[in-house]
């Protein structure tokens, strides 16, 4: 993903869990060797290591994986390609849910949303009227072939990346939520979701705040400044750990 991009708040400790191990944002903009000195650097372990990492040759911050020109070993069952990982933030949380099939289960995981009842060409036209940068949004139909809408034609979006630089990528879940609650009132994700799944959610949020806040107008704008609040802040500390300065 680069070692640029910053998105989501720190943990909240009581939503310190498996899914969220330590007090970093959402998409963290480090490396895994840059990560492990702040851990350990930042004493968020149970017990300080003697550390080294070894750095690598040719890396820049602005290089995602597809542009080192190395062997992509997948991480997951769900994330297949080098793009999928791009993909994982943006759609990730509103997953847990279950609430409507975001591609796991089908060739696109984490780039698509889409549920039996949606219009998949009004979803499209409002996700793009809202020119959110570096994104496109086309309509799309399909069956899943296990997971969420299992056998079953669910219409939707796709995401397209145009320009991964300037796209805000965990933003557009929160958008598309706001937008079904427009579309389909009576189908407003904290509404019409399992409410089993909703400590999921707050885990891997970080916070039950964005939850608890995005429920009552289900306008995006009314998390954002908490979704950002603590960036400028992690981006100064994790600055004193980047092995790799350009």
């Amino acid at each position: 993903m680069g070692g640029l991009k910053v998105e989501g708040g720190l943990v909240d400790d009581q939503f310190i869990s498996f899914v969220s191990q330590f007090k970093i944002p959402y998409v963290y903009g480090l490396t895994c060797g840059e990560l492990a000195l702040l851990l350990n650097g930042e004493n968020m372990l149970k017990k300080s290591c003697k550390l080294k990492v070894v750095p690598m040759k040719g890396w820049k911050r602005k290089m995602i994986y597809e542009e080192t020109g190395l062997q992509w070993i997948s991480s997951s069952p769900h994330i297949p390609h080098p793009i999928t990982a791009l993909f994982y933030p943006v759609s990730g949380i509103l997953g847990e849910l279950g609430y409507m099939s975001i591609g796991v289960g089908y060739p696109l995981p984490f780039e698509l949303f889409a549920a039996e009842w949606i219009d998949a060409e009004k979803l499209a036209e409002n996700m793009n009227k809202l020119n959110l940068p570096g994104l496109y949004f086309r309509p799309i139909y399909f069956k899943p072939f296990y997971a969420t809408g299992q056998g079953k034609r669910l219409n939707g979006i796709q995401v397209h990346m145009m320009d991964y630089a300037a796209a805000r990528l965990s933003e557009v879940q929160f958008y598309v939520m706001q937008e079904i609650a427009a579309l389909y009132p009576d189908r407003a994700v904290f509404d019409y979701a399992n409410p089993q799944r909703f400590n999921m959610f707050d885990k891997v949020s970080g916070s039950d705040f964005v939850r608890q806040t995005f429920t009552k107008t289900n306008r995006f704008d009314d998390i954002k400044d908490f979704w950002y609040k603590e960036v400028a802040q992690f981006r100064k500390i994790s600055k004193k750990y980047y092995l790799y300065k350009k």
